[in-house]
C-alpha cells in the first residue's frame, strides 16, 4: 500500500463523514517533477481509495552567492566562488582569453567532487537544489591597475551566470639596473635600464 510522501501535507489526516482534504507541499527546488500517492482507508470498507499527487518542478537555474562581483587580493592565490543550482552538470570557464588565472579541474556539487563540465553523480539537482563551489587560482597583480576577470558558470547550454573577480591593483614599482655609471670622455652613450609598472619622469 502506497504511503503519503514526506513532502506532502494533507489536512485533516482523519475524519468522519464528508470532508475536504487540503493538500499542500514544501517548496520543490528540483528540476524534475515529483510524485506521490495518498491512500484513504475507511472503517468497514475493504478496499482503500487512492489519489496521485504531482508537484511541478522548479525551472533549471544557477545562482552565485557572491553576487555579480567579488574582490580578490593583489597578491593572488586561491579564491572560492560558491552558489546554488539544480542543473545536472556545471561548466566553469573564463570569459575571454585568460592564460594566467586557472580554474580547478574539479568542482564540488551536492557534496561530491566532479570534473568540470561533467554530470554530477546521482544527479542531485533532479530532486532538489544543491550547493556548489569552485576554486580559482589567480596570479599576483603586478600592475598598478585593477584586473577584472569574468567567470561564467553554465549548464553547458542555455542556463548561465557570470561573476567578475576584481583583483586589487598591485604596488607601484621602480628599479634601475645601475646605481652609478661612468660616461667616457668622448661622451658616448651608456645605458641604464628602468624597470617599472607605472609612469616615471627624469629630473
Amino acid at each position: 500500500m502506497a504511503t503519503k510522501p514526506s513532502w506532502l501535507t494533507v489536512s485533516p489526516m482523519a475524519g468522519s463523514g464528508n470532508d475536504t482534504l487540503q493538500n499542500t507541499a514544501s517548496a520543490h527546488t528540483g528540476r524534475l517533477v515529483r510524485t506521490g500517492t495518498v491512500t484513504v482507508t475507511a472503517v468497514g470498507v475493504s478496499l482503500p481509495k487512492t489519489y496521485s499527487v504531482t508537484q511541478e518542478a522548479k525551472a533549471e537555474f544557477i545562482s552565485i552567492d557572491n553576487g555579480a562581483t567579488m574582490a580578490a587580493d593583489k597578491s593572488g592565490g586561491k579564491v572560492t566562488v560558491t552558489g546554488k543550482s539544480n542543473s545536472q552538470a556545471l561548466s566553469f570557464a573564463w570569459v575571454g582569453d585568460d592564460k594566467e588565472a586557472t580554474i580547478a579541474a574539479k568542482y564540488t556539487a551536492g557534496g561530491k567532487q566532479t570534473n568540470n563540465s561533467e554530470a554530477i553523480e546521482g544527479d542531485p539537482g533532479g530532486s532538489a537544489e544543491y550547493n556548489w563551489s569552485v576554486e580559482l587560482t589567480l596570479p599576483a597583480n603586478t600592475t598598478v591597475e585593477q584586473i577584472d576577470r569574468t567567470l561564467k558558470v553554465s549548464n553547458g547550454s542555455s542556463i548561465s551566470q557570470q561573476i567578475v573577480i576584481e583583483q586589487t591593483a598591485g604596488d607601484a614599482t621602480l628599479s634601475l639596473n645601475e646605481e652609478a655609471i661612468t660616461i667616457p670622455a668622448d661622451g658616448s652613450a651608456v645605458s641604464v635600464t628602468v624597470t617599472s609598472n607605472t609612469s616615471w619622469t627624469i629630473s
